[in-house]
């Protein structure tokens, strides 16, 4: 009698031992699932699908700090591109200027009235002028904030007789700002200045 009593007792503690590992066995597992599934939400919501040319592509998002080197370089040579893109029309001219004194603060908007006061843009209008800007490097020194960065460009000025090229380097800094349709980067360029602006080709057409 005491002998049966005895095993009842030892299987009832297998059981109680085996039950209580299962338990914990399912909640690692649910614990798993779980982190697994959030992972893989996580990961849905950062992939978005571009159309393009007809073509499905993948994009992933990520976080800003990772791409700021890139969306500086673009934002600075957006503004030089807008800034510096000049054609005989003035409604051209102003749509650009516009367009690039949203990118930068009051630095860039004294050097447009600086050139509107001297009558350059009269003279590109008056002498069918048009001017060209390739962008061929931008610095973007990310170890300070504001943001440090140094542009190097190539003008093109097409006059009737000739067609002048200029090396043009400027720097300045970078700071965020709130992102909209006029500045989709959400950075303004401060303490804009031309270190440099000076011809290095003339050619005669």
């Amino acid at each position: 009698m005491f002998t049966k009593a005895k095993n009842i007792d030892a299987a009832f503690r297998h059981i109680r031992s085996f039950t209580l590992v299962m338990i914990i066995a399912s909640i690692t597992f649910c614990c798993f699932a779980l982190f697994k599934s959030y992972e893989l939400v996580q990961t849905a919501h950062s992939k978005v699908y571009i159309l393009a040319n007809g073509k499905v592509l993948d994009a992933y998002a990520s976080e800003r700090k990772e791409n700021i080197p890139v969306e500086a370089r673009d934002h600075v040579s957006t503004f030089h591109r807008f800034f510096f893109s000049l054609d005989p029309d003035d409604k051209v001219i102003q749509s650009n200027v516009v367009r690039a004194l949203y990118l930068a603060d009051a630095s860039a908007k004294a050097q447009y009235e600086n050139l509107k006061e001297s009558g350059f843009y009269i003279s590109i209008i008056s002498g069918n002028i048009s001017q060209q800007i390739q962008i061929d490097s931008v610095q973007i020194s990310t170890d300070g904030y504001p943001y440090y960065f140094k542009c190097t460009a190539s003008q093109r000025i097409i006059r009737a007789t000739s067609i002048v090229t200029r090396r043009l380097v400027t720097e300045g800094y970078l700071r965020s700002v709130a992102r909209s349709d006029n500045n989709p980067h959400g950075f303004l360029i401060e303490r804009w200045t031309t270190l440099e602006n000076k011809d290095v080709n003339i050619q005669n057409r």
